[in-house]
């Protein structure tokens, strides 16, 4: 799969108010409704997967990391032309993948470790000094996407009611985020990065992820609601920092959107930034804390 990097400024109000990857077309940039039909139709896909079969689950995991590395792959080759290898870094991401599913949290561990190292090492040996920061930011991101994806087998593997849980809060993250942002945003959050996302914004995320998911474990986890308000926060916090992440990423490389995959939203990574770091923080807490 080839993804096109557009390399216009990246103002999305979707993405700057806390809000779904799709604002209002006049103000953010984007079609709305596509958005949330696309958002939706994903959903629907995903727990289809999750209750029928881990397996597919895993496969479903392991396609999205194979998108989201010829992403990024694509836009570091566009923008900054350095040869990098789509077909290897796609199969070392999905090695990953396979490897948490089939081993668990050890074997994620020493594959992403494994391709980490080797990716920083094929950047060294490769001769060309000048695109060697580039290989080595290349090999980090096939890291980390493959890395922080894989952590959803592990919660799936574990229990499938664990990652609605986390799909639930970061839905309730990016819905009520971009309500209030919309309607009381004042006070920007990150204006060198995310310009229009404020703080008013993030509020509401705080709000609605916490309370989804005080909710969930007080029925579905058949826990203490107080936990998962801590839970909510957490996974707030961090989902909120993915999507910064690339949103950062976004104005270094002078992109709109890391594909054109998904109408409505940009590249399959513009719609799971904030799950990709969202997953980690989720599985140790569920892992460790609240097992």
């Amino acid at each position: 799969m080839r993804a096109h990097a557009s390399t216009a400024r990246e103002p999305s109000a979707a993405e700057d108010s806390g809000s779904p990857r799709g604002g209002v077309t006049g103000r953010a940039g984007r079609n709305l409704p596509a958005a949330i039909g696309v958002g939706v139709g994903l959903g629907a896909v995903v727990l289809a997967a999750l209750f029928f079969d881990v397996r597919v689950f895993t496969g479903l995991v392991g396609a999205a990391v194979v998108i989201g590395i010829a992403e990024i792959t694509t836009t570091l080759r566009t923008t900054h032309r350095p040869h990098l290898p789509v077909i290897a870094a796609a199969a070392a991401g999905a090695a990953v993948v396979v490897a948490a599913y089939g081993v668990g949290a050890a074997g994620l561990g020493m594959a992403a470790g494994v391709l980490l190292t080797a990716g920083a090492a094929a950047a060294v040996v490769s001769g060309e000094t000048s695109s060697a920061p580039w290989r080595l930011a290349h090999a980090g991101s096939v890291a980390y996407i493959a890395g922080c994806a894989s952590c959803a087998v592990l919660l799936a593997v574990d229990r499938p009611a664990k990652v609605v849980l986390l799909l639930a809060v970061v839905a309730a993250n990016d819905t009520a985020g971009y309500a209030v942002g919309v309607l009381a945003g004042r006070h920007r959050l990150a204006p060198r990065i995310s310009p229009k996302k404020s703080w008013e914004g993030l509020g509401g995320s705080v709000a609605g992820g916490m309370l989804t998911a005080a909710l969930l474990f007080a029925t579905v986890l058949h826990r203490s609601w107080w936990q998962g308000v801590g839970f909510g926060a957490a996974v707030v916090a961090a989902a909120t920092a993915g999507d910064l992440l690339e949103s950062w990423v976004k104005r270094r490389l002078g992109v709109k959107d890391m594909g054109r995959l998904l109408p409505g939203h940009g590249g399959l990574l513009d719609r799971i930034d904030s799950i990709l770091l969202a997953a980690p923080v989720a599985w140790a807490l569920l892992g460790y804390l609240w097992p």
